[in-house]
């Protein structure tokens, strides 16, 4: 089994109360059972972890190495201004793939700049919880055809 690494940044701990007409009625656990499911199905295991704290999430990104395959990462606010976790990902030896439950493309214009992406493999947003099943499915169809 290979693993992915599942991070979740500010804010998602509110999923299902907060802006549920732009994030959905959803809950972070809602949308990490998805990911979970949707790994199991394609031969992965999932550990998620979220945090309001970029140096927390950047510890995980730290740990990550060696020991996880890939890495799902929903940056939320820290997308467009969080270039220590652009760096921690870009030390990271396996594949990042960018996720997002809206789409931020199609909102403010300050959230049209991700300083994640330029490490990413891809991203995938603008789905609701699919976007998390999505993502999960970019990473093995990578792993599995490089």
């Amino acid at each position: 089994m290979q693993n992915i690494l599942l991070l979740n940044g500010p804010n998602l701990d509110l999923l299902g109360t907060r802006e549920p007409q732009i994030y959905g009625t959803a809950t972070l656990a809602d949308h990490v059972a998805s990911a979970s499911k949707a790994a199991e199905s394609v031969g992965f295991t999932l550990e998620s972890f979220q945090s309001n704290s970029a140096s927390a999430l950047i510890e995980k990104i730290h740990q990550a190495r060696g020991k996880f395959a890939a890495i799902m990462i929903n940056p939320g606010a820290f997308t467009h201004y969080a270039w220590s976790i652009t760096d921690a990902l870009s030390a990271f030896d396996g594949p990042v793939v960018e996720i997002h439950i809206s789409n931020p493309q199609s909102r403010e214009s300050f959230r049209h700049v991700s300083v994640v992406a330029p490490v990413s493999i891809g991203t995938i947003a603008g789905f609701g919880q699919q976007s998390y099943v999505l993502g999960v499915q970019a990473i093995a169809h990578h792993l599995q055809n490089r």
